[in-house]
Protein backbone atom coordinates (compact mmCIF):
# COMPACT_ATOMS: atom_id res chain seq x y z
CA UNK A 1 0.00 0.00 0.00
CA UNK A 2 2.02 3.34 -1.33
CA UNK A 3 0.28 6.57 -0.45
CA UNK A 4 1.80 9.83 -1.62
CA UNK A 5 5.44 10.59 -0.20
CA UNK A 6 5.85 7.41 -0.04
CA UNK A 7 9.28 5.40 -1.83
CA UNK A 8 9.43 2.49 -3.34
CA UNK A 9 12.46 0.95 -2.85
CA UNK A 10 13.87 -2.46 -5.19
CA UNK A 11 17.07 -4.19 -4.81
CA UNK A 12 17.04 -4.38 -9.08
CA UNK A 13 14.81 -2.88 -11.57
CA UNK A 14 14.14 -6.54 -13.16
CA UNK A 15 12.74 -7.78 -9.91
CA UNK A 16 10.24 -5.26 -11.12
CA UNK A 17 9.07 -6.03 -14.37
CA UNK A 18 10.00 -7.52 -17.31
CA UNK A 19 10.33 -5.08 -20.28
CA UNK A 20 11.58 -1.55 -19.87
CA UNK A 21 8.20 0.13 -21.06
CA UNK A 22 6.46 -1.79 -18.21
CA UNK A 23 9.06 0.03 -15.72
CA UNK A 24 8.58 2.97 -17.13
CA UNK A 25 4.91 3.07 -17.11
CA UNK A 26 4.41 1.45 -13.50
CA UNK A 27 6.98 4.49 -12.45
CA UNK A 28 4.99 6.94 -14.16
CA UNK A 29 1.92 6.01 -12.55
CA UNK A 30 4.12 5.46 -9.08
CA UNK A 31 4.87 9.55 -10.12
CA UNK A 32 1.53 10.72 -10.50
CA UNK A 33 0.56 9.28 -7.38
CA UNK A 34 3.28 11.10 -5.39
CA UNK A 35 5.52 7.67 -4.82
CA UNK A 36 9.02 8.15 -5.43
CA UNK A 37 11.22 5.17 -6.80
CA UNK A 38 14.55 3.86 -6.00
CA UNK A 39 16.51 0.88 -7.03
CA UNK A 40 19.50 0.25 -4.81
CA UNK A 41 21.81 -1.96 -7.37
CA UNK A 42 21.01 0.16 -10.46
CA UNK A 43 21.22 3.52 -8.18
CA UNK A 44 18.24 5.11 -9.80
CA UNK A 45 16.65 7.50 -7.38
CA UNK A 46 13.19 9.67 -8.77
CA UNK A 47 13.20 12.06 -5.67
CA UNK A 48 16.49 13.50 -6.99
CA UNK A 49 16.97 15.39 -10.66
CA UNK A 50 19.55 13.02 -12.11
CA UNK A 51 17.07 10.03 -10.95
CA UNK A 52 14.49 11.77 -12.77
CA UNK A 53 16.40 12.39 -15.36
CA UNK A 54 18.29 9.16 -16.03
CA UNK A 55 14.52 7.37 -15.97
CA UNK A 56 13.49 9.76 -18.68
CA UNK A 57 16.07 8.67 -20.67
CA UNK A 58 15.42 5.35 -20.01
CA UNK A 59 11.80 6.22 -21.13
CA UNK A 60 12.87 7.32 -24.46
CA UNK A 61 14.67 4.61 -25.13
CA UNK A 62 12.10 2.01 -24.88
CA UNK A 63 9.81 4.56 -26.77
CA UNK A 64 12.46 4.56 -29.77
CA UNK A 65 12.93 0.44 -29.02
CA UNK A 66 8.83 -0.03 -29.36
CA UNK A 67 8.68 2.01 -32.63
CA UNK A 68 11.48 0.31 -34.28
CA UNK A 69 10.18 -3.03 -33.27
CA UNK A 70 7.03 -1.69 -35.47
CA UNK A 71 8.54 -0.40 -38.28
CA UNK A 72 10.36 -3.47 -38.13
CA UNK A 73 7.31 -5.88 -38.25
CA UNK A 74 5.49 -3.68 -40.58
CA UNK A 75 8.49 -4.22 -42.99
CA UNK A 76 8.34 -8.10 -42.57
CA UNK A 77 4.87 -7.80 -43.07
CA UNK A 78 4.99 -6.56 -46.49
CA UNK A 79 7.89 -8.10 -47.77
CA UNK A 80 6.35 -11.33 -46.86
CA UNK A 81 2.72 -10.16 -48.41
CA UNK A 82 5.05 -9.16 -51.71
CA UNK A 83 6.27 -12.99 -51.68
CA UNK A 84 2.42 -13.31 -51.28
CA UNK A 85 2.32 -15.16 -47.80
CA UNK A 86 -0.16 -14.04 -45.53
CA UNK A 87 0.10 -14.56 -41.76
CA UNK A 88 -1.42 -16.96 -39.32
CA UNK A 89 -1.92 -20.47 -38.77
CA UNK A 90 -2.60 -22.62 -42.23
CA UNK A 91 -6.22 -23.40 -43.08
CA UNK A 92 -7.72 -26.75 -41.20
CA UNK A 93 -10.67 -26.54 -44.12
CA UNK A 94 -8.73 -27.57 -47.51
CA UNK A 95 -10.80 -28.09 -50.66
CA UNK A 96 -10.83 -31.54 -50.66
CA UNK A 97 -11.99 -31.36 -46.89
CA UNK A 98 -14.88 -29.13 -47.83
CA UNK A 99 -15.95 -31.37 -50.59
CA UNK A 100 -15.76 -34.41 -48.96
CA UNK A 101 -18.08 -32.49 -45.73
CA UNK A 102 -20.46 -31.72 -48.35
CA UNK A 103 -20.95 -34.82 -49.88
CA UNK A 104 -21.05 -36.12 -46.32
CA UNK A 105 -24.04 -34.09 -44.87
CA UNK A 106 -25.67 -34.43 -47.82
CA UNK A 107 -25.96 -38.51 -47.75
CA UNK A 108 -27.31 -37.56 -43.95
CA UNK A 109 -24.27 -38.10 -41.81
CA UNK A 110 -24.28 -36.18 -38.74
CA UNK A 111 -22.51 -32.31 -38.48
CA UNK A 112 -20.44 -33.76 -35.44
CA UNK A 113 -19.61 -36.70 -36.94
CA UNK A 114 -18.32 -35.20 -40.29
CA UNK A 115 -16.38 -32.44 -38.46
CA UNK A 116 -14.89 -35.25 -35.57
CA UNK A 117 -13.94 -37.52 -38.95
CA UNK A 118 -12.32 -34.13 -40.30
CA UNK A 119 -10.52 -32.97 -37.29
CA UNK A 120 -12.25 -29.81 -36.71
CA UNK A 121 -14.93 -28.24 -34.39
CA UNK A 122 -18.65 -28.06 -35.35
CA UNK A 123 -18.54 -24.08 -35.89
CA UNK A 124 -15.41 -24.50 -38.20
CA UNK A 125 -17.29 -26.74 -40.27
CA UNK A 126 -20.63 -24.58 -40.40
CA UNK A 127 -18.27 -21.48 -41.49
CA UNK A 128 -16.84 -23.49 -44.57
CA UNK A 129 -20.26 -25.77 -45.55
CA UNK A 130 -23.16 -23.47 -44.44
CA UNK A 131 -26.24 -25.13 -43.20
CA UNK A 132 -28.95 -25.29 -46.27
CA UNK A 133 -32.76 -24.35 -45.37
Amino acid sequence: MLREGDTLVIWKLDRLGRTVMGLVSLVSDLSTRGVQFRSITDCIDTSTTAGRFFFNIMASLAQMEKELTVEHTKAGLAVAKKQGRTGGRKRLMTDSKITAAKQLLASGAAPADVARDLGVSVPTLYRWVPATK
